[in-house]
């Protein structure tokens, strides 16, 4: 995560506001406020460089004067963040989300300005300190054990240029990436740093990894078929044992994650034993609970989970690409239709019960 930062604490501070006008009864104006305003292409390390005291503090209002008995409001403090991020206190309490470009959250309001009500005093602003917390808003998340071949797949599926290479944490920040459609629709697709067995209990990357899964419309877990192995003390396990610890780590960080819609892409193919081991994995894939006695008792998850596609691929040589392509695109249109299915379906509710 060095060049990458998804998370930061800033102090915001509203304006303090003007001195009121005793004499004459006069009002100061209120102190300014400080925003948060979700904008495209902009980046939390983007704000640390341009901001390294991470400190934002709004205008003062203006003082009340024979002139102006109403001072002027002290000037907004506007502070430009990217899409997906929740707002969270000292206590870790989430108290606002921008995930819309445009959106805005109040982070500290100014303080009202002197008048008869406060001795002709000026309050001052709200401030705390508050931290951003990004988690990455994507169609698609790949999922899958280090090595597994999410790197090298986004590389083949968009134009996305993640690092890759034959050892297991190649991923050590979230890459995005869009798939590009000949009638010109864009998919994003976010590869994920590599879990591990234990990243709900935030072991390895854990809750640094398993965050980002929780804005992407659809997961598409990506397993080879010769199964995993992270190193000489850890176990081996098979293609099917890797998506049962992949979903139960899912649903062990939070269940709704199992509830989304997800595709299987089933990589390295091209390799001698592939077949074999593919029509086995077919096989316990149409009716894992057969074979559920075969594994540990912990490692099964409570809600299996149900595949709208399985694809085989491989990113060597290519085979099966496309067809994941098109699986991704039918996927996510049928859901949008879904989607928009059910919001009908309310909207028509509503204009009947008001009837």
């Amino acid at each position: 995560y060095s060049n990458f930062i998804d998370d930061l604490r800033v102090y915001v501070r509203g304006g303090t506001g003007g001195m009121g006008y005793p004499n004459l009864g006069g009002e100061g104006g209120r102190g300014g406020d400080v925003w948060f305003v979700a904008r495209e292409r902009t980046t939390l390390k983007s704000i640390r460089e341009k901001y390294p005291q991470k400190r934002f503090i709004a205008g003062t209002g203006a003082n009340s004067s024979v002139k102006a008995l109403k001072g002027e409001k002290g000037k907004d403090c506007e502070v430009r963040v990217p899409l997906g991020i929740s707002v969270l206190d000292d206590d870790g309490k989430q108290i606002g989300e921008l995930n819309a470009a445009g959106e805005r959250f109040l982070a500290a309001r100014g303080g009202l300005g002197g008048s008869l009500a406060t001795n002709f005093l000026p309050c001052k602003g709200q401030r705390r300190t508050v931290r951003l917390d990004l988690k990455l808003i994507a169609d698609v998340g790949l999922v899958g054990f280090p090595n597994a071949g999410k790197s090298s797949l986004l590389s083949k599926i968009s134009h996305a240029k993640p690092e890759i290479a034959n050892y297991a944490f190649t991923t050590i920040q979230p890459e995005l990436g869009k798939i590009m459609y000949a009638d010109y629709k864009q998919i994003s697709v976010a590869d994920l740093p590599g879990l591990i067995e234990g990243a709900h209990a935030n072991k390895g990357m854990g809750h640094k990894f398993l965050k980002h899964v929780e804005r992407t419309k659809q997961l598409l877990l990506v397993v080879d078929i010769s199964g995993f192995q992270l190193s000489i003390k850890t176990p081996f396990r098979t293609a099917f044992e890797t998506i049962l610890l992949l979903t139960k780590e899912l649903e062990l960080y939070k269940e709704e994650l199992v509830t989304k819609p997800a595709l299987l892409a089933i990589n390295k193919i091209d390799l001698p034993c592939a077949k074999d081991n593919l029509d086995e994995l077919m096989t316990q894939l149409e009716n894992p609970q057969d074979f559920l006695h075969l594994v540990e008792e912990e490692m099964i998850p409570a809600n299996t989970l149900e595949f709208r596609e399985v694809i085989p691929i491989s990113t060597y040589t290519g085979e099966g690409i496309e067809e994941l392509k098109t699986c991704i695109r039918k996927s996510i249109d049928d859901q949008a239709e879904q989607v928009n299915e059910e919001y009908r379906k309310k909207k028509l509710l509503l204009l009947q019960t008001s009837k």
